[in-house]
């Protein structure tokens, strides 16, 4: 597999190019309304329209109703669904079957049983999502600049594809996939300047730093 960068929680073309031209594999768009980077799903089909369809366009959803699924879909050509929340392993079968896509599902990780806790998801979900959990008062499951300890990922034995995510930077994204072993990894908040507002500056840096890195090590 290919190493691949997703940058998620896009809101306006200058970012959407810059992703897109700096070798982005996909690009994300948050339907959680509590989310800082959250967009309507008019708006994110203006942009998808833009993108290459060689760039997978990722729908992130937080326990999204069948509804909000259909209204999102109905107005963006979605590549991906992407399940933040607390969804069940039945409820990963039934977005995949009503929206006919693939599915990401993301799990927080604070210890190395949270790792192995994701095995229920393996035959439901098509990638996995490692991310740092929440802390208990967080507003949101997602997108809030923590990191966790990447070298647990090392133990993870399973199949299926996974991204790492949580608190990367163009700083830090060399030593993360080094640590964890990533094919893939996910930016939101390391790439922005404010909680929402992203840099293109900041993402071109960060896909550079990735795609080195990724280079280095044969991936």
């Amino acid at each position: 597999m290919k190493f691949s960068v997703k940058i998620c929680g896009l809101k306006d073309a200058r970012n959407v190019a810059a992703a897109v031209e700096g070798g982005a594999a996909y690009t994300g768009f948050v339907f959680f309304r509590r989310s800082p980077r959250f967009i309507t799903a008019e708006a994110a089909g203006t942009l998808i329209n833009e993108i290459p369809r060689s760039v997978t366009s990722v729908g992130l959803f937080v326990n999204p109703t069948d509804a909000e699924l259909e209204a999102v879909l109905a107005h963006a050509r979605l590549g991906m669904i992407q399940l933040h929340g607390t969804e069940t392993p039945a409820r990963v079968d039934k977005v995949r079957r009503l929206s006919g896509l693939p599915v990401i599902k993301a799990v927080g990780v604070a210890t190395a049983r949270d790792v192995h806790a994701v095995k229920v998801y393996e035959d439901h979900a098509d990638w996995l999502l490692f991310d740092a959990k929440p802390p208990k008062d967080a507003a949101r499951p997602g997108g809030n600049a923590l990191a966790f300890d990447w070298p647990l990922l090392k133990t993870y034995a399973g199949k299926t594809s996974w991204m790492l995510a949580g608190g990367l930077t163009r700083g830090n994204v060399a030593a993360a996939i080094k640590a964890a072993g990533a094919r893939a990894v996910d930016v939101s908040s390391g790439v922005e300047t404010a909680p929402g507002v992203k840099s293109p500056a900041k993402i071109r840096a960060f896909l550079k730093t990735a795609l080195a890195a990724a280079g280095r090590k044969g991936l």
